[in-house]
């Protein structure tokens, strides 16, 4: 039974990959800020024994390093937490206090985590990492200027992608930036063109069909190459 690790499960597209997950039965723990933002996926751990959750702030470097211990070899680290910041600003506004907290959510976090459950990627088969990015980090895809926050904490997640996939290339490990798609999630907004359930599809099956020769790409969650 392989064992999946997703930070920020309790809602979005997280939530819908721990249930893409689960269907697959696979062993899946899965973390979670706050309780009453996650009674879904609390929930959905009552009645599922492959699923356990951790309140865990991904932030918290030292509870990072003391949610590592309560874990089993990791065959995929899927690093999804994420904060978008302010929506509406523009040049001249920009909030500096909210620019650092998505930075480091987005972009310091994910590094951390890696390196804190690196032993445990050691122990298992498939050693795939995979960060949740976004198109709009892409420096080839930004011909519309503006949101300096989001924009740039997804460029530097990209960014600790690729220096991982040269890092971990000697032990053959599988490292990926995705992009979910445009999704009906509380960030995506209603008019988005998917649902949350046909984005996890679709990165449950690039994850799935990628190998450490795939390592260091930025792919859309159809499978298609995208710019950096």
């Amino acid at each position: 039974m392989k064992h999946i690790v997703i930070t920020g499960g309790n809602r979005g597209i997280g939530l819908a990959l721990v249930k893409e997950y689960l269907s697959q039965s696979a062993q899946v723990s899965v973390t979670y800020r706050t309780m009453e933002s996650s009674l879904e996926l609390l929930e959905l751990a009552d009645s599922n024994q492959n699923l356990t959750c951790y309140q865990l702030d991904v932030t918290d470097y030292e509870a990072v390093t003391q949610f590592a211990t309560h874990l089993s070899p990791i065959d995929i680290l899927i690093n999804n937490a994420g904060y978008y910041g302010p929506k509406g600003y523009g040049f001249g506004h920009t909030d500096v206090a909210e620019w650092r907290k998505v930075f480091e959510i987005n972009a310091i976090a994910p590094l951390k985590l890696v390196e804190a459950l690196y032993p445990l990627l050691e122990k298992a088969q498939d050693k795939k990492i995979m960060c949740l990015s976004s198109k709009v980090g892409s420096m080839t895809e930004n011909t519309s200027g503006g949101g300096y926050i989001y924009r740039s904490s997804k460029a530097a997640l990209n960014s600790v992608v690729k220096s991982l996939s040269n890092d971990l290339s000697s032990s053959h490990y599988t490292v990926l930036a995705l992009h979910p798609g445009w999704v009906q999630t509380e960030m995506g907004g209603p008019n988005a063109l998917i649902t949350t359930k046909q984005s996890a599809q679709g990165l449950v099956e690039v994850i799935a069909s990628s190998s450490s020769k795939d390592s260091g790409r930025f792919l859309n969650y159809d499978g298609n190459e995208l710019p950096w």
